[in-house]
């Protein structure tokens, strides 16, 4: 069976390289070839939006199943805002139409848990289940990366209710992992800061308000990630269809840096300490952990590696130069 999985960035190239390495055929879509693509990957060059192109490459690879990563993270989408829903909403359905017309097996879809965000200021301490209540309107997402997402999930079960479509949307925790050339993301260059300067010997301060908050967070690593949209392939029945993916683990900024001076070196952070909006600048901090029960007992999923140790096999990956 041949798996397409679009976009070649954290996610999308850590699944490739986990159903290569099991033996899978893969192709890999992304508007550019990425740098480096394992032995044994193919690779197609388009634009997830391109409908015909997509045509093409299931038809001509024989594609009976997709991961689907490819989007615009949080600052490209601030950035430009068109080009970014563009891809996040128009990419997820021309992935869902083709899905249809093929009768594919099955789309992992991945997602995030900022969707319920918004939810946090009428949230308990108990772990967060995926059909949290949510306020439509004085709840409504926090970002347009958060919305995008909300939406992906709702178009994903509202194809599998209309037409079929078997799809499983993942919501992953701050992702950490990939090239250490590359941090864009929130997470990213929140931990690019804080190893640079442990591994410099310097004080930092650090001032931009989304990467400090109130609060703990949770993390995940790109290679639970990988893991987590294989095991959603695999499974026989996930009949919820939307899962939370996350390390069980809870980190406040205060504990991140200890982490970080652990595994890094000393490390001295200067920050607003009266921050009261929770993490990537969102207005309020989490209240609870994101249940993760569900992925285990419809997915067989679990999650294996703990703040410490990313940390340890971010840095040891290299920036790839």
């Amino acid at each position: 069976m041949t798996t397409l999985v679009t976009g070649a960035g954290l996610i999308g190239s850590a699944a490739a390289e986990l159903l290569a390495a099991r033996g899978g055929r893969v192709v890999v879509l992304d508007i550019r070839r990425p740098e480096a693509l394992p032995e044994g990957i193919a690779f197609e060059a388009a634009d997830i939006t391109d409908a015909d192109a997509l045509d093409r490459i299931i038809a001509a690879h024989g594609i009976r199943e997709v991961i689907h990563t490819a989007a615009l993270l949080s600052s490209a989408l601030r950035a430009d805002p068109l080009t970014g829903l563009r891809v996040n909403l128009l990419g997820t359905t021309t992935v869902l139409e083709a899905a249809r017309r093929h009768a594919l097996r099955r789309v992992v879809l991945v997602s995030s848990t900022t969707v319920l965000y918004a939810g946090f200021p009428t949230l308990g301490p108990a772990p967060i289940p995926e059909d949290a209540a949510l306020h439509l309107i004085s709840q409504r997402p926090g970002s347009l990366y958060a919305i995008s997402k909300l939406a992906g999930e709702q178009l994903g079960l509202l194809y599998r209710d209309l037409h079929g479509v078997d799809t499983v949307s993942l919501r992953y925790g701050a992702v950490i992992g990939g090239r250490r050339a590359d941090q864009t993301s929130v997470p990213g260059r929140l931990f690019s800061t804080l190893v640079t300067a442990a591994r410099e010997g310097r004080t930092l301060r650090l001032d931009d308000p989304l990467l400090v908050w109130a609060g703990p967070e949770e993390f995940v690593d790109v290679r639970d990630c990988a893991g987590a949209a294989v095991a959603a392939l695999d499974a026989a029945r996930p009949a919820l269809g939307v899962y939370n993916i996350t390390h069980p683990g809870q980190w406040t900024l205060d504990a991140v840096i200890a982490a970080v001076a652990q595994t890094h070196g000393p490390l001295a952070v200067d920050y607003d300490r009266d921050v009261s909006t929770g993490f990537a600048g969102f207005p309020h901090p989490r209240p609870a952990p994101s249940a993760i029960d569900a992925a285990l007992d419809e997915l067989g999923f679990s999650p294996h590696h703990d703040l410490p140790d990313s940390l340890r096999y971010w840095w040891a990956s290299g920036s790839g130069d």
